[in-house]
């Protein structure tokens, strides 16, 4: 079964989607959506690197994403707003990464499949690590599920319960970074934001609790993921855009028809 490109397409976008949706939660609840843009772009200079150095994509782009979150959690109160900190580090690095790339005559890559995704093209390989990494990432946010939201509704509550907001920011630094090193292969740097806002976007308007909007987040997710590669294979238009344009889409029907939904 996995030796059809379309069957292994629609199991990785499936696998990022749900994946990516608990995290896309603390990500719209905590209005940090450039984060995760910036998470994605700082990822770009992981793969100049792993190509400079020969090493491994998914450690490098790991590496590079992590430590991108870590600046930003050390410089803030540092006098600089978050949203000016991100674009300073999330620029420079996706710059740096242009660059170093550049720099390497002897390397040739495709920096398409890398923006935009290639889904298309993921392997057996690619889907065994998307599946293990989404996995870890569930484990992750299961785990500190109760901790990150109460750090995210109330951090003066959260020191009181004995929990420390900024370390459990470091845990959705860490499975952030992860999502962005496994989904890239799927909708690229430039689009791995929109999976993780979108999808979390449009399950707020149809759910009344934290776990409901997690649970209908993986879903929409999912039926984007499924029909943005049928919109895709029937009008041949990229993969990656189309995934996202059907979370889009998604989004804008729960936005009209949510509320109604959940006053029932």
């Amino acid at each position: 079964m996995l030796d059809d490109f379309m069957v292994r397409a629609a199991l990785a976008g499936v696998g990022v989607a749900i994946a990516a949706a608990p995290l896309g939660c603390f990500v719209v609840w905590r209005r940090m959506a450039y984060m995760g843009e910036a998470t994605a772009h700082a990822s770009v200079l992981g793969v100049a690197l792993s190509l400079a150095f020969s090493l491994p994509l998914l450690p490098a782009i790991l590496a590079s994403a992590l430590a991108m979150g870590l600046a930003v959690t050390l410089l803030r109160g540092k006098g600089f707003a978050m949203d000016t900190l991100l674009g300073v580090i999330a620029h420079t690095a996706l710059a740096a990464g242009l660059v170093t790339v550049a720099l390497l005559s002897d390397v040739r890559l495709d920096l398409n499949a890398f923006l935009f995704g290639d889904i298309l093209a993921v392997t057996k390989g690619d889907l065994a690590t998307i599946w293990i990494g989404g996995a870890l990432i569930l484990t992750v946010m299961t785990l500190r599920w109760s901790a990150l939201l109460v750090a995210t509704l109330n951090p003066d509550l959260a020191y009181a319960s004995g929990i420390d907001p900024k370390r459990e920011e470091l845990w959705l630094t860490l499975a952030m970074a992860l999502a962005v090193a496994v989904a890239i292969k799927v909708v690229g740097i430039l689009l791995i934001a929109a999976l993780l806002v979108i999808p979390a976007a449009g399950a707020r308007s149809l759910v009344k609790t934290p776990e409901s909007m997690a649970v209908f987040a993986a879903v929409i997710g999912s039926l984007a993921a499924l029909g943005g590669l049928g919109g895709a294979y029937l009008a041949d238009t990229p993969a990656g855009p189309s995934i996202v344009c059907a979370a889009a889409i998604i989004f804008l029907l729960t936005a009209l028809f949510g509320p109604f939904i959940r006053k029932d």
